[in-house]
């Protein structure tokens, strides 16, 4: 396990050298988060309470979701588009040759490159948000730890649905794509848009079930106190399960990829 750790140590310096890179990151993260901020507290103003949240929790729901954008990559852009491209030119092989997991190692990079924007771009624009509008914050620690946990499953989760958009590239040739196709789902099933309690009948409760609600809505909601004792450990579930399977799935797709590159290389 220690070449794992070394790898997501790497990671996270990878991203860290990009000073001006995070910079802008967090100026483009900061600047949405105030336009949504004020788009939420005109649309409060006509609903209060509108979705279970009230205006602080609403404006709290924002700048979680600008906090977490790069962290649980909703909006694409991570280590997938390297592992297309590798994919793509064949440098694929190389990979699969060397005496590690393929999967383990693309996921401790993306644990490394999580904690960093994590810490990188996310906790500035959330401290401006705090200073530039009334927030619900937790007032102890524990909702901090649960959040962080949850924050952590989905990370894995956004990783197990990316690496499996990745590996479509076995057969697509090319995954843009896929990957465009995963960007949309992200965006709009994982309550960047809109928090999913917001969406009416049955389209609210597919919302809710499917992998991209454990990105940020199921962690912001954690934050917010919306689930504790029996209903914190369902949410764990629901986000173990989901980063359980999608892991196993694209650990089975790796297998049937490893055997056609192997019958191809022979």
């Amino acid at each position: 396990m220690r070449v794992y750790a070394v790898v997501a140590a790497g990671g996270f310096r990878r991203y860290a050298t990009y000073r001006i890179e995070t910079a802008a990151g967090v100026f483009t993260n900061t600047v949405f988060g105030f336009i949504l901020a004020y788009t939420y507290m005109a649309l409060w103003d006509e609903r209060p309470r509108l979705g279970g949240y009230d205006m602080p929790q609403a404006l709290t729901f924002v700048w979680l979701g600008q906090a977490l954008l790069m962290t649980c990559v909703m909006m694409g852009g991570g280590f997938e588009d390297e592992l297309i491209e590798r994919i793509r030119t064949g440098d694929i092989a190389v990979d699969l040759y060397r005496p590690v997991d393929l999967q383990l190692w693309w996921l401790a990079q993306d644990l490394g490159r999580a904690a960093f924007h994590l810490l990188g771009r996310g906790i500035v624009p959330m401290v401006l948000g705090g200073l530039a509008f009334d927030l619900a914050l937790p007032g102890s620690a524990g909702p901090w730890l649960a959040f962080l946990v949850s924050v952590a499953l989905g990370v894995v989760v956004s990783f197990a649905i990316r690496y499996l958009v990745a590996l479509s590239a076995f057969w697509l040739m090319d995954g843009a794509g896929a990957a465009q196709i995963a960007f949309l789902a992200g965006l709009f099933f994982s309550g960047m848009l809109l928090p999913l309690s917001l969406f009416p009948g049955l389209l609210g409760e597919v919302a809710r079930l499917m992998p991209w609600s454990a990105l940020l809505q199921v962690p912001a909601d954690v934050f917010l106190g919306k689930h504790t004792g029996w209903g914190l450990v369902r949410v764990y579930v629901f986000q173990a399960a989901w980063a359980a399977v999608l892991l196993l799935v694209g650990r089975m797709v790796q297998g049937v990829a490893t055997r056609r590159v192997v019958v191809q290389g022979g």
